[in-house]
């Protein structure tokens, strides 16, 4: 036998009788199977957040080609699956927007565009947003570092790399940007829950609006249209007169409550069929503040639209109008549109106390009263406007009977108003 073949057979004796010894003392030793299960504990641990962060989104930015490719074997070789990275910082910036990356590896001195003016510009472009840089630099004097935490920077890491340091600095930032996104995807959960409750209520309080004009119009009227007929004659005025779209709608929308106050007028009144009395017209003017007070209370700028017109489409040009007298300019102007169109709608359709007017004896008698009721520049732009309004008149129609087709009108017009009832 060989001095050699000795020396192994030796050499493999020891090394079995060792590890025998130290099984049997591994096995007697309370201590290192808790210690055992604490470093298996921790394998999971780490496991788990190699897992949790091996989808993230990584951009490198560095100047240096040997620098971008020992990252990236870095970063592979620790379970990191997508890795996008450039040597140009300018690029960088669109690459930012294209890939919305979870963290940036980024150099500070690059040519050209250096990795201030990379954060520079992410910070502008993205306030609100958290920024995910790592700054890799060879420069960790204080200014430097100020400068970089000031431009946006959320960590350090000194060149050359040391591996364990620059992924335990990456899985810190990489937690925080999680955190982060879970809060903002969690907001945007409840952002649109909040509107879809606000757009239900939305549509609730619509609902309410279109009921009300329409209870106070089956009163007087037996289908109820003239409310759908006048809001349409005041939204096309308003956009005539150069109203913006957001108050033009809310004309739409606020016109239809006018006589909402009627609901409080008895029907011996209301319903008359002759000419009222002094007595019965005192009574029957109270409709306008009734109305008034009904809608008043509320913070909706429709309903506060409402209110008003409610209370004063009844004031007149001249001041001889009710309930207050106001005159002129001092009567808003929702309120003067409401009282050009509902006097035509009024004229041309039938009422218990007469019968309908021919759009020309309409038109005659109107401008027999510029200037006193109507507001005389109103006038002339409803005027203006005649063929439309009559194309409204014709589509809206009292003489329309079939339950079915009235159902749909309404229906239309509701979901109609709805569709922009959010903006106002």
């Amino acid at each position: 036998m060989t001095v050699g073949k000795i020396f192994h057979n030796i050499y493999s004796e020891s090394l079995g009788n060792f590890t025998y010894r130290m099984k049997i003392l591994i096995r007697r030793d309370p201590d290192h199977l808790r210690k055992r299960k604490k470093l298996g504990s921790m394998t999971t641990a780490a496991t788990q957040n190699k897992f949790k962060y091996s989808e993230a989104r990584i951009l490198v930015v560095d100047d240096e080609p040997g620098n971008v490719k020992i990252l990236e074997r870095l970063l592979r070789g620790s379970g990191f699956k997508n890795i996008t990275s450039t040597t140009d910082g300018l690029t960088s910036l669109e690459l930012y927007k294209t890939y919305q990356p979870d963290i940036v590896l980024l150099d500070i001195k690059m040519p050209n565009f250096s990795g201030f003016d990379v954060m520079d510009a992410l910070s502008s472009e993205n306030q609100h947003d958290y920024l995910p840089i790592l700054v890799l630099t060879a420069q960790m004097d204080h200014s430097t570092r100020l400068k970089a935490l000031k431009a946006g920077a959320k960590d350090f890491i000194q060149k050359p790399f040391d591996m364990a340091e620059i992924l335990a600095r990456i899985q810190n930032i990489l937690e925080v940007r999680l955190l982060h996104n879970a809060v903002r995807d969690q907001n945007k959960t409840l952002e649109e829950e909040v509107q879809a409750r606000t757009q239900e209520l939305e549509k609730s309080r619509m609902d309410v609006i279109h009921r009300l004009g329409r209870a106070a119009e089956y009163r007087d009227n037996e289908t109820g249209m003239h409310v759908i007929r006048m809001s349409k004659y005041c939204e096309r005025l308003a956009r005539e007169i150069g109203l913006d779209d957001k108050a033009s709608q809310l004309v739409l929308y606020a016109s239809p409550m006018h006589d909402v106050g009627k609901i409080g007028i008895p029907d011996r009144i209301l319903l008359k069929p002759g000419k009222l009395n002094a007595e019965e017209w005192k009574i029957m003017k109270t409709h306008a503040e009734i109305g008034a007070k009904i809608l008043s209370g509320s913070s909706s700028g429709l309903m506060q639209m409402g209110e008003t017109i409610a209370r004063c489409h009844h004031e007149h040009w001249d001041g001889s109008g009710y309930p207050q007298g106001l005159k002129g300019r001092e009567i808003p102007v929702e309120a003067r549109i409401v009282t050009v169109c509902d006097v035509f709608d009024a004229l041309t359709s039938e009422r218990p106390y007469k019968e309908a007017w021919s759009v020309a004896d309409t038109v005659a008698e109107m401008k027999r009263l510029k200037g006193t009721l109507f507001d005389p520049e109103l006038l002339e732009a409803f005027l203006q406007i005649l063929p439309e309004i009559i194309t409204i008149s014709q589509k809206f129609s009292d003489t329309e009977t079939d339950p079915t087709i009235l159902k749909s009108i309404r229906e239309e017009i509701f979901h109609e108003s709805f569709a922009h009832c959010n903006s106002l």
